[in-house]
């Protein structure tokens, strides 16, 4: 998926506004196709989503302004617990492989259902994570769109890959698990509909 200077805008303020966007697209714009990930926390849902948006607000943004030929990508907005979860051994983040030790149970715990979900799949390195936001990088092959609490326990996220069934996901499965959830359905496509705003 190609991500532009101004779909990232727009996603960027899906992620902050952090309510689900109600809207039909312009006339002249496809109308999204959307897959939904069910996600199973531990804990407090609205807790959960605050924490994801928390993590993707600031890589969205991150996409729109940074400039992606530099070495290393600024990680002062970027949540501290995330950046440990993602400094573990082995990782290459800049913790020194301290960062398991540091980062909150949710976050470890994350990091180990992560791994038994994609079969072994390692933690992440931030810096190698972040780029994926890159607007010329064709490997993130989806677009923010919700999150919503579905049950005490439970989140719906929502996102544009295109209509397709298969894509690339694992960064977004990365900040999933890390911000607590616990297990992960999906994604699976869903036709969405819109409401006029009134």
């Amino acid at each position: 998926m190609m991500h532009t200077g101004a779909g990232l805008a727009a996603e960027h303020r899906r992620v902050q506004e952090g309510r689900p966007v109600r809207q039909r697209p312009g006339a002249d714009a496809a109308h999204p196709v959307l897959s939904l990930f069910v996600i199973d926390v531990s804990g407090d849902a609205a807790a959960y989503v605050e924490r994801l948006r928390s993590v993707l607000a600031p890589a969205v943004r991150l996409g729109c302004t940074a400039d992606f030929e530099q070495e290393s990508l600024p990680v002062d907005e970027i949540p501290g617990w995330f950046a440990e979860v993602c400094a573990g051994p082995g990782s290459g983040g800049g913790g020194g492989g301290e960062g398991e030790e540091w980062a909150p149970w949710f976050a470890r715990a994350g990091r180990e259902a992560y791994a038994e979900h994609t079969g072994g799949g390692g933690p992440w390195d931030l810096q190698n994570w972040l780029y994926r936001f890159d607007p010329d990088e064709d490997s993130r092959g989806w677009e923010w769109w919700d999150a919503t609490v579905a049950g005490p326990s439970r989140v719906h996220v929502r996102v544009d890959s295109w209509g397709e069934s298969f894509f690339g996901c694992q960064d977004l499965l990365w900040a999933v698990f890390t911000a607590g959830a616990v297990r992960v359905e999906g994604p699976m496509v869903q036709i969405t509909s819109f409401r006029e705003n009134s």
